[in-house]
């Protein structure tokens, strides 16, 4: 009975010791278990493949982790942002917002805001470019201002839909420089104001350029500018609204965000390598080669920058009623 006894806390010995070895070998974060990525948007789209592309080298620069996307296109990407906001503040689960986030509460459509995130990186951040006709009888953005005071109403502006993005920027254009335009919405997308620009249904746009690409490279349609805080890299000719004298910026941005109260030195581990990524020329190339300008705003800057997009939209979508 003794030696019985005296095997089994042998092997209970054992046991503790090679628990305890496992423990001390366990990896640090992130690369303890998988980072659910969720995706608001359906595969194929701009957001789903901004995402796939930061995370997959994001997966490279932090040797051991494995990022899984995981899709959640439901409710006009409602479903997936109140899910990343709801989900465990451990840092194995993070999601994209869109800039929808900063337009959904305004509209009843989501109780969420950017206060129920931590951002770790916008990849992108579109911004709002005015693109007329090749033949329409402005060159430039003053021009083109010229012409809207000297014609009330007269301009016809295409938008994605009352209350969407593009014409908020066209309603922010209004106040901004004293105009007025007719708006046109065409509710199915940008491929359907391309065609109406081409076409000369309507006078002009306020939209994403890169979405414009194959007809500006055509030479149907011209872009006076766009804007941003910066030139777009997809188009380094044309000037900003804010190198013109007008501080004005509208853009479709999509973050990467973890759910507030997420430890900030997981935030930092994520932060640090999405800035080396997003700072890289490799990363820059994979954006450029799928038709997207690509952004580098980490951290603190991208949660400002949801934060001022609140707002505005806020204004903005009360004028759009």
């Amino acid at each position: 009975m003794k030696k019985i006894l005296v095997v089994l806390m042998a092997m209970l010995t054992m046991a503790v010791m090679l628990t305890g070895c496992g423990d001390s070998k366990k990896a640090a974060y992130p690369a303890d278990g998988d980072i659910s990525v969720i995706i608001p948007k359906a595969p194929g789209g701009g957001t789903d493949v901004s995402a796939r592309g930061l995370i997959q080298f994001m997966e490279k620069e932090l040797k051991g982790s494995k990022f899984v996307p995981v899709n959640k296109p439901d409710g006009g990407g409602v479903t997936g942002m109140v899910e990343t906001a709801n989900a465990k503040a451990d840092g194995h689960t993070l999601g994209m917002v869109t800039v929808e986030l900063a337009m959904f509460p305004h509209q009843g459509k989501c109780k969420n805001t950017y206060k129920d995130y931590a951002a770790i990186c916008a990849p992108i951040a579109a911004p709002a470019a005015l693109i007329v006709p090749k033949e329409a009888p402005y060159n430039s953005l003053d021009e083109f201002v010229k012409f809207a005071k000297e014609n009330p109403g007269k301009i016809q502006m295409g938008n994605s839909g009352v209350g969407a993005i593009w014409h908020i920027a066209a309603l922010s254009f209004e106040e901004k420089f004293g105009v007025q335009f007719k708006h046109v919405p065409y509710p199915k997308g940008s491929a359907d104001i391309a065609a109406a620009l081409a076409g000369k249904h309507i006078d002009a746009t306020l939209a994403d350029p890169s979405v414009f690409k194959s007809q500006v490279d055509a030479g149907n349609l011209k872009i006076l500018a766009v804007m941003a805080d910066s030139r777009s890299a997809i188009y380094p000719n044309v000037p900003t609204f804010k190198e013109l004298g007008h501080d004005m910026t509208v853009r479709a941005w999509a973050a990467l965000v973890a759910p507030k109260n997420t430890p900030k030195e997981k935030l930092d581990v994520l932060r640090t390598a999405a800035k080396k990524v997003c700072e890289s020329k490799e990363f820059k190339d994979y954006f450029m080669k799928q038709g997207i300008d690509p952004a580098c705003i980490i951290g603190e800057d991208a949660d400002k920058m949801m934060a001022e997009d609140h707002a505005m939209y806020e204004k903005f979508l009360k004028k759009a009623k």
